[in-house]
């Protein structure tokens, strides 16, 4: 057991500016999902709509959206440790302009805060992601990511978890302190870590100092270059329909289970569990990085069908199973997607490339919440029957990509290895 943990253990022993990274992200990241449940918390309580709970998420997602093509460029053109020391900094301050709301008629101050949090998050991510590369070895690379990926599952469940007991227990106020205080914390870890990063030419930010040009030729080179932009889609393509099924666990916590933000908590508890577990388990099953794009589409499909199951019971221990079966999947394309993002795109471009990645998630995201809160607000369908359709819709999802998607990456595969030999003759 002890030789199967000690690539991580020696990557956080030996590897002290991945550690001040990766302790940044553990507490920023517990923050996050401490808060979110107070300002779920918040918009039920003033509200009671499931559309206004639904626009949230869409305002959240819309805002990293609008931000993701400029907060690129910026990650590419400035150093990533300073941008992601302020945008901690300044996270840390608007969480406690949530403490402000305190009667329906301020509930739009929410979504400000929501959209500003989110503004510099959509900086932050890629810069935090770009980074991992250049704190590691390429034989580190899976390994951080994998333990990045099991690190934010577990801070997930026990920060869901635990947010949920706080919200109900201590109030909405002291839980935005507490989240304020993880980001400082978060800013200094980063402030104590060495990040190398290739810094542009002086031709080059010169040719991109308008801020179009460079956001232009990110696009062009991920246009141009497939084998790229394939992973690139992979989380879009997931969330597609899964950000839908998620955000509708809320409305079952509330209306089926009827247990609120604790039966909330413990529903997001099993999702953060099956995220930390899958990319270990997808790594054995898809043990060759060639065979990973392939992977995705069932993984798609493998989604799909765990929440088809969520969707018709009413026990929350079959849901508890089958969303943790479910999140399995996901995880495993996240990690995946992330690794071969890392590996191909070359650092003058990969804060870009994350955040156009970004840009096509969020997207997909926020449709597909906005189209769920649209059909229950208006009683199209019930909470079951349109946590079936989203699930059925994620299996096409994943059949399509199995047939489009993934012939064209092997072929990427065997025209890699024939230059490989031709090269090396």
């Amino acid at each position: 057991m002890n030789s199967k943990f000690k690539p991580y253990i020696d990557l956080v022993r030996g590897n002290p500016n991945y550690r001040r990274l990766w302790l940044a992200q553990i507490i920023a990241n517990f923050g996050d999902w401490f808060g979110i449940l107070a300002i779920y918390s918040l918009i039920h309580e003033y509200s009671g709509s499931e559309l206004l709970l639904g626009l949230i998420i869409v305002v959240k997602m819309l805002s990293l959206a609008s931000f993701s093509p400029i907060a690129g460029y910026v990650t590419d053109r400035f150093n990533r440790r300073s941008l992601m020391i302020w945008c901690d900094i300044f996270r840390g301050v608007v969480v406690l302009g949530f403490i402000l709301i305190t009667t329906v008629e301020l509930l739009w101050l929410a979504y400000v805060l929501i959209a500003l949090q989110m503004a510099f998050a959509a900086v932050f991510e890629p810069a935090k992601t770009s980074s991992i590369p250049n704190v590691t070895s390429a034989d580190e690379l899976v390994v951080a990511n994998i333990l990045s990926a099991a690190s934010w599952s577990i801070i997930f469940t026990t920060g869901m978890a635990v947010g949920g007991f706080a919200t109900a227990w201590l109030g909405t106020d002291m839980v935005f302190m507490i989240n304020g205080f993880t980001y400082m914390l978060s800013a200094w870890f980063i402030y104590r870590a060495v990040i190398p990063q290739v810094k542009m030419s002086k031709r080059e930010l010169y040719r991109t100092r308008n801020p179009l040009t460079g956001i232009r030729e990110g696009m062009q080179y991920l246009y141009s270059n497939k084998h790229i932009l394939r992973p690139t889609m992979a989380k879009g393509a997931f969330t597609m329909c899964l950000g839908a099924l998620v955000y509708m666990l809320i409305i079952v916590a509330e209306e089926v289970l009827m247990m609120g933000s604790i039966g909330l908590g413990i529903l997001y508890a099993a999702r953060g569990v099956g995220t930390g577990i899958g990319p270990v388990l997808g790594r054995r099953i898809f043990k060759k990085e060639s065979g990973w794009v392939r992977g995705m589409g069932f993984f798609m499909i493998s989604a799909g069908l765990m929440y088809i199951v969520v969707g018709a019971s009413k026990s929350i221990y079959v849901m508890v199973l089958f969303v943790m079966l479910a999140h399995m999947a996901s995880g495993s394309n996240w990690v995946m997607s992330t690794v071969l993002l890392q590996r191909r795109a070359p650092d003058n471009f990969r804060g870009r490339v994350f955040s156009l990645e970004w840009l096509l998630f969020t997207l997909a995201q926020s449709v597909s919440v906005t189209v769920a809160a649209l059909i229950l607000e208006f009683g199209l369908l019930t909470i079951r029957e349109t946590m079936i359709l989203f699930s059925l819709l994620l299996i096409v999802a994943g059949v399509f990509w199995l047939f489009k998607v993934a012939p064209k990456e092997d072929q990427y595969n065997i025209d890699s290895e024939k230059l490989a030999i031709e090269s090396a003759v």
